[in-house]
C-alpha cells in the first residue's frame, strides 16, 4: 500500500510541476500562440491529410490532449551558459569555494552538463507555434493552387485570424471552390507522321478524357505516358519538352478545350536551328566491355568474342562465358531502340552481384538511323570475406549474440554464379529454461552452410518462353548443417534446398522449391520430462494414485526421469494398472505419451513448396502500402507413392520409413496480409491478418514440431508469452504449446511522441487449434465456427525508439479476453500490470 501511495504522490507531483508551467511562457508580448487551425471547404470542415498538409502552421502537438512537448520546451532556459556564470558569481566566493571542492575541471563539467541538459529540453520539446501572417498567406496560396490544379478555376480562399486577450489565437481558412471545369474538346497538332501514328495507336490509354473534371496531374501523367510510349517505340531523340498542352476556357461555359501539340525534332547547330521529323532508330551493334575500369582508357583490347549478335571485349583474358552475360542484356542487335530494354539491362546486371553498377551509353551512327550500344562492366572482386556480429531477440530468446563469417566467390564457374560458404556461432539466453540451475546462456548453436546462386534457371529445358528473362529468374542451391543445444532438448539438423525465384513485376515475387529436404535428429530425448515440467507433474500426480511398480519411483515416491516416467506411461497404455481407456486419467497419460513421442522423434521431411508475394512498398520508408503472401507446401507424397510401388513394409506404427526414420506427409498453407494507412503527420494505422493450417495424412497423423504453429510472443499476441497461448481453450499446461492451425489478427495505431520516440496502442487477437490430426482433446480442437469463441484478445500500449536502421520496441500486453477460463467470464479477468506481459523487440511486429 505504501508503494502505491508513493507512486500516486509522485505522479501528482510531476503533473503539478508540468501543468504549472505557463504555455505562453516563451510567447512574446505582441505575439499569439496558435491553438487551432481549421479548413472549411464550401462551408464544411475538412480534416483530410491532403488539405492539412497544405497548411503551413498547426498548433503544437498534443499527447492525450496535453501539449507535453511544449511544456518540456518551456522548462528550458535561455542563455543557460551565462546564467550559470551569473549563478557562480551571485554569492561571493561561491566560485572559489566550488573550485576548491570540485576542482576547476569538475566545475567546467558541471557547467557542460547543465547546458547539455538544457539543450536536451529544447531539442526534445517543441517551440511554441506563433501566428505568422506570412505563413498564413502562404497557406492560402497553397489552398488556391491545389483546387485550381484540380479543376476549380474560380476558387477563392479567405482567412480569419482570431486573436484573444490571453495571447492565444486561432486561424480559419474558408475555401469557396465554385463549379469545377470539365474537359470538352480534345484535339491534336502533331508535326511528325511517325509520332502521329504512334499517338493514334496508343490513344486508348490516355489519361485525358472528354467529360472528366480537369486535373493537372492527369496532364502530367499523360506527358509521361506519351514520352515512355514513344521512347519505347524507337524514337530515340524524343523528350517530354516536345509535348505542349494548350488550354482554352474563354467563353466555354465551365468547359476546358485542350489542344495537344507535338512539334518536330529540333537540331541546334552553332549558328542555326533545324526542324526535322522524328525517326525510328534501330540497334546496329551491341558491345560489352567485360572488365572496364578507370585505368582501362589507355589500354588496348586483348581478347574478344562474337556471340549471338553481341561483341564481347576484354582488356585481359575473357573471364566470363559469353552466354552468361548476353542473357543479362535486353538490348539486342537489329531491334528498335527501347528505353525499357536499357532499364531491364541495368537491373539484371546489378542483380548478378558480379559487377558494380553498369554504364550503358548509346552512340548515334552517321548517315543512318542506327545506334551502337556500349555496355561497360566493372567487375567486383572475385573473393570477398564478410564478417557479421548480431545482437538478436526472438520469441524464445531474451537476448542472443551471433557471429558469422562468409566467404563469397563470384563468377565461380565463369557464368556469373556466386558461391557462398558460411559459418555461424550463436549463444543466447532462453525465456524459459529447463530448470533454474541452467546457466544464463542456455542456448548455443553452431552451423555451416554452402549456397550457390545461378542467375538463370538451372533446368534441362529452355524456360524463357514461359518465364522470360526480364522476370530475373534465378536458381539457388543450398546445403546446411546446424547443431543446437536448446534449453534441454538438443538437436542436429541437416537441410538441403533447391529453389527457383522470379519476379513477374515490380511488386510480385514467386518462389518455388521443388526440393526442400530436412532431417532433424533429437539428441537428448531422455531429457524430455526435465524440459516439459508441466507434463511431468501431471503424469507424476496420476502415478501417486495408480503406480504399482516400485522401480518407477524414487525414495520420495516421485517418478524417476526418464525410466520411471516412461515405464509408467507404458504400463498405463498397456492396461497394466487400474486405469482403463474410458478413464480421464488414462486419456491424460495417453496425450502426454503421444506428445512426448512426437516431440522427441526424429523427423525426415521431403517437401515441395510454392510462395507468392505481392509487396506494394515503394521504399523502406513507405508507410502507406500492403503486402500479401500465400504459401503452399506438400511433403512426403513422392516418397509415399514410391514406397507403395516398391511394396515396402510399414513399421509397427503403420508408417513407411526411409533410412530408419518415418518420413512426414502433410499439406500446409499460409495466408498473410499486412496493410498500413498513413493517417496524417506521423500517425499510422497498421493491420495484419494471418491464417495457417497444416493437415497430416498418409504416412503421418500429426505435424512435425518445426512445421507447427504457436501463438503469443513479441511479434504475435503480446498479451501472452511465446508458446503460452492455446491450443483452443485448454489451460496451457505445456511449456511449449503448438498446434496445426492458426488464426491471428493485429491492429496497431502508431503515433509520434517527440523526437525519435514513438508510441502505439494495439489490439491482438487469435489462437491455435488442433484439427484433423491425432489430438482428441475437445478444448484444443477446432470443430467449426463455434470454436471461434476461443479467439483470445489482448490489448496494450508500447514505446518505440527509432535509431534509423532499427527500431527498439517495448510493448505491454494485457489479457483482455482469455479463452482458458472456459465456461466462466472471460473478459478482463487478469487485466492489470501484475499479469501483463512485457515484450522487448527489435523493429515493428508487422
Amino acid at each position: 500500500m505504501k508503494q502505491t501511495l508513493v507512486k500516486i504522490s509522485l505522479f501528482i507531483l510531476i503533473t503539478l510541476v508540468i501543468t504549472s508551467c505557463n504555455v505562453i511562457k516563451r510567447v512574446g508580448e505582441n505575439e499569439h500562440l496558435l491553438t487551432q487551425t481549421s479548413a472549411y471547404v464550401n462551408g464544411k470542415k475538412n480534416t483530410t491529410e491532403e488539405i492539412n498538409n497544405l497548411i503551413s502552421q498547426h498548433r503544437n502537438s498534443k499527447l492525450l490532449g496535453f501539449p507535453l512537448r511544449l511544456h518540456i520546451y518551456n522548462l528550458a532556459r535561455k542563455n543557460r551558459d551565462s546564467m550559470f556564470e551569473d549563478w557562480l558569481d551571485k554569492k561571493s566566493k561561491r566560485r572559489e569555494r566550488l573550485t576548491k571542492k570540485l576542482s576547476k575541471k569538475q566545475l567546467d563539467q558541471l557547467k557542460t552538463s547543465s547546458i547539455g541538459f538544457n539543450n536536451w529540453l529544447r531539442k526534445t520539446g517543441e517551440a511554441p507555434v506563433i501566428v505568422d501572417t506570412i505563413k498564413t498567406r502562404k497557406s492560402k496560396n497553397k489552398l488556391d493552387g491545389y483546387y485550381f490544379a484540380n479543376g476549380w478555376f474560380d476558387v477563392k480562399t479567405t482567412t480569419k485570424i482570431t486573436r484573444n486577450d490571453n495571447q492565444r489565437a486561432t486561424i480559419d481558412y474558408n475555401v469557396k471552390t465554385g463549379e469545377p471545369y470539365i474537359l470538352d474538346s480534345l484535339t491534336t497538332n502533331i508535326a511528325s507522321p511517325i509520332i502521329d501514328s504512334l499517338y493514334q495507336k496508343g490513344n486508348e490509354n490516355t489519361f485525358i478524357k472528354k467529360g472528366n473534371q480537369y486535373k493537372e496531374n492527369d496532364f502530367t501523367k499523360e506527358r509521361e505516358r506519351l514520352t515512355n510510349s514513344f521512347r519505347n517505340s524507337g524514337v530515340y531523340h524524343f523528350t517530354q519538352d516536345y509535348i505542349l498542352f494548350e488550354l482554352d476556357t474563354i467563353g466555354t461555359g465551365k468547359k476546358v478545350n485542350n489542344l495537344t501539340q507535338i512539334g518536330d525534332r529540333i537540331i541546334r547547330n552553332e549558328d542555326s536551328v533545324a526542324l526535322v521529323d522524328f525517326k525510328i532508330y534501330k540497334i546496329k551493334e551491341v558491345n560489352i566491355y567485360t572488365d572496364d575500369n578507370f585505368g582501362s582508357k589507355n589500354k588496348t583490347i586483348q581478347d574478344s568474342v562474337y556471340f549471338d549478335g553481341y561483341n564481347l571485349y576484354s582488356y585481359g583474358k575473357m573471364r566470363y562465358r559469353p552466354k552468361a552475360l548476353t542473357d543479362a542484356v535486353f538490348i539486342s542487335k537489329g531491334s528498335i531502340f527501347k528505353d525499357i530494354d536499357r532499364t531491364r539491362t541495368y537491373r539484371y546486371l546489378s542483380e548478378l552481384k558480379t559487377f558494380k553498377y553498369p554504364n550503358i551509353i548509346y552512340e548515334e551512327n552517321e548517315n543512318d538511323t542506327t545506334l551502337t550500344a556500349n555496355i561497360y562492366l566493372t567487375p567486383r572482386k572475385k573473393y570477398a570475406l564478410v564478417y557479421n556480429f548480431d545482437v538478436t531477440q526472438s520469441n524464445i530468446q531474451s537476448i542472443g549474440f551471433s557471429f558469422s563469417t562468409s566467404l563469397i566467390i563470384r563468377n565461380i564457374f565463369r557464368g556469373a554464379e556466386t558461391l557462398e560458404a558460411s559459418a555461424i556461432g550463436t549463444i543466447a539466453a532462453s525465456k524459459d529454461g529447463a530448470n533454474n540451475e541452467d546457466p544464463f546462456f542456455d542456448i548455443n548453436e553452431l552451423g555451416a552452410d554452402i549456397k550457390l546462386t545461378i542467375p538463370r534457371f538451372f533446368f534441362p529445358f529452355k524456360t524463357e518462353k514461359i518465364i522470360p528473362k526480364f522476370m530475373s529468374p534465378s536458381t539457388r542451391i543450398s546445403l546446411g548443417f546446424t547443431s543446437q543445444t536448446n534449453i534441454g532438448l538438443d538437436k542436429q539438423t541437416v537441410n538441403g534446398i533447391f529453389n527457383y525465384r522470379w519476379t513477374p513485376s515490380k511488386t510480385v515475387t514467386h518462389s518455388f522449391n521443388p526440393f526442400n529436404v530436412q532431417y532433424i535428429r533429437n539428441l537428448t530425448p531422455k531429457n524430455y520430462f526435465n524440459v516439459y515440467q508441466t507434463s511431468y507433474e501431471s503424469l507424476n500426480d496420476i502415478a501417486q494414485v495408480y503406480n504399482e511398480n516400485p522401480l518407477n519411483v524414487d525414495n520420495s515416491g516421485n517418478l524417476i526421469i526418464p525410466n520411471g516416467a516412461d515405464n509408467f506411461t507404458s504400463e498405463v497404455l498397456g492396461e497394466e494398472t487400474l486405469l482403463v481407456p474410458e478413464d480421464d486419467d488414462y486419456q491424460t497419460v495417453n496425450n502426454i505419451g503421444e506428445r512426448k513421442n512426437r516431440l522427441t522423434e526424429n523427423n525426415l521431411i521431403f517437401a515441395t513448396s510454392f510462395s507468392y508475394t505481392k509487396d506494394k512498398r515503394e521504399s523502406l520508408f513507405d508507410e502507406d502500402f500492403s503486402i500479401f503472401k500465400i504459401k503452399i507446401e506438400l511433403a512426403g507424397n513422392v516418397l509415399a507413392s514410391t514406397s507403395r510401388l516398391l511394396g515396402l513394409k510399414k513399421n509397427d506404427d503403420g508408417r513407411y520409413e526411409l533410412f530408419g526414420v518415418s518420413y512426414s506427409q502433410y499439406i500446409k498453407t499460409e495466408f498473410d496480409y499486412i496493410k498500413h494507412w498513413r493517417l496524417g503527420g506521423n500517425n499510422i494505422l497498421a493491420m495484419r491478418s494471418f491464417f495457417g493450417i497444416a493437415i497430416p495424412y498418409g504416412n503421418s497423423s500429426n505435424i512435425p514440431f518445426s512445421k507447427s504453429f504457436f501463438a503469443g510472443g513479441t511479434n504475435d499476441n503480446r498479451a501472452w508469452a511465446v508458446y503460452d497461448l492455446g491450443p483452443g481453450s485448454s489451460d496451457s499446461n505445456n511449456e511449449f504449446n503448438e498446434a496445426n492451425m492458426k488464426l491471428a489478427f493485429n491492429i496497431e495505431y502508431r503515433y509520434n511522441l517527440f523526437g525519435n520516440v514513438k508510441g502505439a496502442f494495439f489490439i491482438d487477437a487469435g489462437n491455435i487449434w488442433n484439427v484433423l490430426d491425432d489430438v482428441s482433446d475437445d478444448n484444443a480442437t477446432f470443430t467449426g465456427f463455434s470454436s471461434l469463441k476461443d479467439i483470445a484478445v489482448g490489448s496494450g500500449f508500447g514505446l518505440r525508439y527509432d535509431f534509423g536502421l532499427a527500431v527498439f520496441r517495448f510493448d505491454i500486453g494485457f489479457k483482455t479476453y482469455d479463452p482458458s477460463y472456459k465456461d466462466r467470464n472471460r473478459w478482463f479477468n487478469d487485466y492489470n500490470f501484475g499479469n501483463a506481459v512485457y515484450n522487448i523487440g527489435i523493429n515493428y511486429p508487422f
